[in-house]
């Protein structure tokens, strides 16, 4: 590569498809969170269903789709984009997109039986001492999760 003033160096970059995230708030502002293990990091996590998104799919259509794969849910109210983000801009392009679903019915079973060890309805007050204690680690999860305390009401923005 070469950089603005003209210096050239070799740079490895890794390409990986885009993702999905989506935080699910009820309405006494839980989020549903899943238990999941992360072999490359050999970590356990709460995290936000969310996944890669298929060919020809948009992010909003993944999103949808996750949900209802991870955890049997649907939106029957609001689906809000409020970020897109690349975790390790630097040397990995991988393109990431957040939403926020309230008002969602739970209408099935998950189909997807390996995303987690178990799952909970976590009330947003609980999420930066999660976050602390390194409970919350994925880049997609904190991305939403910080977002949805730093818009929550009675916040100035």
């Amino acid at each position: 590569m070469e950089t603005p003033d003209g210096e050239r160096f070799d740079h490895h970059k890794v390409v990986l498809k885009a993702a999905s995230v989506v935080a699910m708030v009820d309405k006494e502002e839980r989020v549903y969170m899943m238990w999941r293990h992360r072999f490359p990091s050999d970590l356990w996590n709460w995290e936000l269903p969310g996944g890669l998104l298929d060919p020809g799919e948009t992010a909003d259509q993944a999103g949808v789709r996750e949900l209802l794969e991870e955890t049997g849910f649907v939106v029957e109210g609001t689906f809000e984009h409020v970020a897109s983000f690349e975790p390790m801009i630097g040397m990995v392009t991988s393109p990431h997109d957040v939403y926020i679903a309230r008002d969602v019915r739970k209408v099935a079973e998950p189909t997807e039986m390996n995303e987690a060890a178990h799952v909970a309805w976590i009330p947003l007050d609980d999420m930066l001492g999660l976050i602390a204690q390194k409970k919350i680690a994925n880049s997609g999860t904190l991305v939403a999760v910080l977002y949805l305390l730093a818009t929550r009401p009675g916040r100035s923005r």
